[in-house]
């Protein structure tokens, strides 16, 4: 397992992202701790949740509960863990994304996910989603309250732009630690969004970085999740936004037919090749795909390979 940085904290180069254990099509509880308990086996250090990956409507924290009791049932150390989870959003019983970004709610959402994870501070706080009818730089306060308190080690944001995001290093300065958008071979917007991360030292840690590479038949099931917001990635001219759509997914087959890999394993890599700020956090409901995700982290593809990827994805 290779590794990167988040804030000053060594993480697993890949992630994985718990949100399918707890949402529709969800695995059982013993399968859902297999899995999590199969990342940590493979070397992975960085777990993703949120209070709001839970069926609609029903158990709020659902997904950081099960995170807390497979942690706290795993048999190996779990001292260099990172859990990080995000505030602000809901999911009500139509199965519709809310946004809540008042301070006295993020503070209150993140008393409650102290108390689900079972912590003393909660290693990675993200603002899940800025919330329009809410001035910025509150939501962020919020979270800047919340480190001073000592509830939180760090701070981040998700679904943000790059001025949301230089508005919030301002106020945060290096207790600021990572942006979380989405990211992936169908869907590049953020490109400006990585590069500012980059110049500014912040984790980037792409949502469903998978997006747009087909399945194989080295895959089993494909678990459908549904979408957390269709203006989380926002449309920018001449960058491809669905799969199918330029990006590539034969030479993503391609290269991982050469390398006897999934096409996911070197969707992956291709993240990591991306730039050393970024660790995907691919999501996973069974143990044999967080243990093929995992393997992208040793997965170095050539200079040539690279080009190639880029050749297709861009197109």
């Amino acid at each position: 397992m290779r590794y990167r940085t988040v804030g000053v904290l060594r993480v697993s180069a890949v992630g994985l992202g718990a949100m399918p254990l707890s949402i529709e099509g969800r695995p059982d509880e013993g399968q859902a701790m297999a899995t999590v308990h199969a990342a940590l086996d493979a070397g992975v250090t960085l777990l993703d949740t949120a209070d709001s990956y839970h069926l609609p409507g029903d158990e709020p924290g659902h997904n950081e509960r099960l995170v807390a009791r497979a942690l706290a049932t795993y048999g190996g150390d779990t001292a260099d863990i990172l859990v990080t989870t995000k505030g602000g959003r809901g999911r009500p019983a139509d199965g519709s994304w809310t946004v809540t970004g008042s301070p006295r709610h993020l503070k209150s959402a993140a008393e409650a996910s102290l108390k689900r994870l079972g912590v003393e501070a909660i290693g990675l706080y993200q603002l899940h989603k800025p919330d329009p009818a809410v001035p910025f730089e509150e939501s962020v306060g919020a979270l800047r309250d919340l480190l001073d308190e000592g509830k939180i080690r760090y701070a981040g944001i998700s679904n943000t732009d790059v001025c949301q995001i230089r508005r919030a290093h301002a106020l945060l300065g290096d207790r600021l630690v990572s942006v979380q958008n989405r990211y992936s071979p169908a869907v590049r917007d953020s490109e400006p969004e990585l590069r500012l991360c980059a110049e500014l030292g912040l984790a980037f840690l792409p949502w469903s970085p998978l997006g747009g590479i087909s399945r194989s038949s080295l895959d089993g099931p494909l678990t459908r999740l549904p979408p957390e917001d269709p203006g989380d990635a926002t449309r920018r001219p001449g960058h491809s936004t669905g799969p199918g759509h330029g990006t590539g997914s034969d030479a993503f087959h391609a290269v991982a037919r050469e390398r006897g890999v999934s096409p996911q394993q070197v969707c992956l890599a291709w993240l990591l090749a991306r730039s050393p700020v970024v660790v995907p956090i691919p999501g996973a409901s069974r143990p044999g795909t967080i243990r093929d995700s995992a393997g992208a982290a040793d997965l170095e593809l050539t200079p040539e390979e690279v080009a190639r990827l880029e050749a297709r994805v861009g197109s």
